[in-house]
């Protein structure tokens, strides 16, 4: 079993940034990808970014591309999304999640953060 903990959620206003961090512990000897996923009111879960164990395969959903950045410290067991140049359409409980594949399908991973709020005003 993994257990992830989401951190660094806020109200921002437009163009500003958030560093969400996303905490696993328990059995983090294997070798997990991890994903960032988000989910806005009455809509869709929707991935925004993952990276392998290594950190060598990174993906990004289109709208993050040049804004938002993944990276992971492998020591301390932990992942990050960067987010900068925040927008209102950003607003969103965002997840984190861990699996055996570098894959934007959220059903493809098997363990699931509680979630953490970012609320980006215009």
């Amino acid at each position: 079993q993994v257990q992830l903990v989401e951190s660094g959620g806020g109200l921002v206003q437009a163009g500003g940034s958030l560093r969400l961090s996303c905490a696993a512990s328990g059995r983090t000897s294997s070798s997990y990808a991890m994903g960032w996923f988000r989910q806005a009111p009455g809509k869709e879960r929707e991935f925004v970014a993952a990276i392998s164990w290594s950190g060598g395969n990174i993906y990004y959903v289109d709208s993050a591309k040049g804004r938002f950045t993944i990276s992971r410290d492998k020591a301390k067991n932990t992942v990050f999304l960067q987010m900068n140049s925040l927008k209102p359409e950003d607003t969103a409980v965002y997840y984190c999640a861990a699996g055996p594949r570098t894959t934007t399908r959220g059903d493809e991973y098997d363990y699931w953060g509680q979630g953490t709020q970012v609320t980006v005003s215009s």
